[in-house]
């Protein structure tokens, strides 16, 4: 008979380990590969929005050329403003990938959110080229030339906007970058705009001037209201503020591991694409210091396998009920 300790006898940092080689598998949502190299998928994301986005602006802008739509100037515009921004993103993501030094000890992910800062100035300043051309349009109305063009224009604005939108937030989700998703919704408005650049065509056909600089600044609201939430979202990361929701999860999961008795002073923060983590957990008075930091270290793991974006986590381990040592450092919190 065998001597070797069974799986409920061995430590459960070894357990694990073994766990891993022995196949241990993962919930659906987790993706190492975006979690350790978060970096390098953004760029490729803000790369290929570039492109799609780049060749999407300049066919429209030959259309809007031959036809002189105020509508079809605007979104193609509009379009080259957004693949423009994936120029600032795909700095901020090569910078985020340099090590922390002795002065930016936590990094340069947060260069992340100056990136969204100014993604927020381009929509705004696009938002009033095309509010300006499409007022001047209204007091000197003409029909479009080239109507096939027009609509075909704007369906290729429709198409390649969603696609773009589809995958920035898609990645932007999977690795918690906030600027990634909001150019993402910025492109998925861009795709319910270019349906104006059709209606616009569609006016056309019947006679109607109008219809083009009233579809321009339709546009143009569509892209403010985007501001608006946009400009909520950024500032919110700039301030360090997270989703409540996040935070009533992440508790959830902390409590959850096995040996955790309490847990206090949770604080979360998103510094780029990385949400840092720290909390106070209350364990067994009795356990040793060796089996209260193994504790510790689970509540790590689980926060790594609960999301698929990186969680840096730092963790007070406490005996339970136990409040002398707080009570010698309460007046400096207070």
């Amino acid at each position: 008979m065998s001597n070797r300790p069974g799986p409920e006898e061995l430590p459960s940092g070894l357990r694990h380990r073994l766990s891993h080689l022995l196949g241990h598998g993962h919930p659906h949502s987790w993706n190492p590969v975006n979690v350790m190299d978060a970096p390098t998928e953004a760029i490729r994301t803000t790369k290929v929005s570039l492109l799609v986005l780049g060749i999407t602006a300049l066919l429209q802008a030959a259309a809007a050329i031959s036809s002189g739509s105020v509508a079809l100037i605007s979104d193609s515009l509009h379009n080259l403003g957004d693949a423009l921004t994936a120029i600032p993103l795909w700095v901020a993501f090569s910078i985020g990938k340099r090590q922390p030094t002795r002065s930016y000890t936590y990094g340069y992910h947060r260069f992340e959110d100056f990136a969204g800062v100014i993604i927020v100035i381009a929509v705004a300043v696009s938002a009033g080229l095309i509010v300006w051309e499409s007022v001047g349009r209204l007091f000197d109305p003409r029909l479009v030339e080239n109507i096939p063009w027009v609509i075909a224009a704007g369906l290729i604005g429709v198409l390649g906007n969603e696609l773009v939108a589809r995958y920035r937030i898609l990645v932007g989700r999977r690795i918690g970058s906030a600027a990634l998703v909001t150019d993402g919704q910025h492109a998925r408005t861009d795709a319910l705009t270019s349906l104006a650049v059709v209606a616009a065509g569609v006016g056309a056909v019947f006679g109607a001037a109008w219809v083009d600089p009233i579809a321009g600044l339709m546009v143009a609201l569509v892209i403010l209201r985007l501001l608006g939430r946009s400009t909520r979202i950024i500032a919110r990361r700039l301030l360090d503020g997270v989703e409540p929701e996040l935070v009533d999860e992440t508790e959830s999961i902390i409590a959850d591991v096995a040996g955790v008795l309490t847990v206090g002073d949770l604080k979360l923060r998103w510094h780029g694409h990385q949400l840092h983590v720290s909390a106070s957990i209350g364990v067994d008075a009795n356990l040793t210091v060796a089996a209260g930091h193994e504790t510790a270290h689970e509540v790590e793991h689980a926060l790594h396998h609960a999301f698929t974006f990186p969680v840096i986590t730092v963790v007070h381990v406490g005996p339970a009920g136990v409040t002398t040592a707080h009570d010698a450092t309460a007046h400096h919190r207070t």
